[in-house]
């Protein structure tokens, strides 16, 4: 059986997955980025040959570096941004899907997937931290809570309380205001959910969505953004059969593969 690598680096997590030749995963990590992009790729990329018994990265067949660190992956054949990744990684998990919204570190991007699952077209909006993963670890840390539990406060809220600044910054000091006046919490969590899923609205258009869209990267897993998402932009959100965060990284093996095998 012959292997292929993708390595997606990110700013905050590094994913690593590798396929068989007939596109199936057979080993994937998530870990912590360190400081250190190199670093954060050889760490993943060592977790995932220990899975499946190989020693090091040149017994694969082909290996592609993505993310914002894909420059940084030294054992890679060759490295693809990863808006194209992961158009392919959702293209390879649902070919029904043709639009993402990614939300990243950094980051929120949208994506139009074209029928071959390349990249049809796209839009970026990286000049703001406010509704990125960042963002997220700043909420959830004025709320003194760990992600996954502030991802669900805001299903439970009856009301909205609306967060008006659109800067990480001021938005983590207008939460903490709320929180002391002794607001609900889950109404704050879901005025914070509100914000994010309106950042998303004009992505979604660039993204060409008409009925469904997808989301990709760590912020997939927030339950309390899918919900305001659909209620914002009026598209049901499909659920990926694989982890959603691994799209980048999965896009990047199938890349590989097809590369790979092209040069038979």
């Amino acid at each position: 059986m012959k292997y292929y690598g993708g390595c997606d680096v990110g700013s905050t997590y590094t994913k690593a997955v590798i396929i068989d030749e007939n596109g199936k995963i057979v080993a994937d990590t998530t870990l912590k980025s360190k400081i250190n992009a190199e670093e954060s790729a050889k760490l993943a990329m060592a977790e995932v040959l220990k899975q499946v018994g190989l020693e090091k990265s040149e017994d694969l067949e082909y290996l592609i570096g993505t993310g914002y660190g894909r420059n940084k992956v030294p054992f890679a054949d060759e490295n693809i941004s990863e808006i194209s990744c992961h158009a392919m990684g959702v293209h390879v998990t649902n070919p029904t899907v043709k639009a993402i919204i990614d939300i990243g570190g950094q980051d929120i991007k949208g994506i139009s997937i074209d029928t071959d699952g390349t990249v049809k077209n796209f839009a970026m909006n990286d000049k703001c931290a406010a509704g990125t993963g960042r963002f997220y670890e700043a909420m959830a840390r004025s709320f003194e809570m760990s992600l996954p539990e502030f991802s669900k406060l805001s299903l439970s809220a009856k009301n909205v309380i609306p967060i008006t600044a659109q800067c990480t910054v001021f938005a983590e000091s207008e939460v903490i205001t709320l929180v002391g006046e002794g607001k609900p919490m889950n109404e704050i969590a879901a005025g914070i959910q509100m914000a994010v899923a309106k950042r998303c609205f004009v992505m979604s258009k660039k993204a060409g969505a008409t009925d469904s869209i997808t989301l990709t990267g760590g912020c997939a897993k927030n339950d309390g953004l899918k919900a305001a998402i659909e209620h914002v932009l009026k598209l049901k959100v499909v659920d990926l059969d694989t982890d959603p965060q691994l799209m980048g990284a999965l896009g990047a093996a199938e890349y590989a593969r097809q590369k790979g095998q092209a040069k038979k």
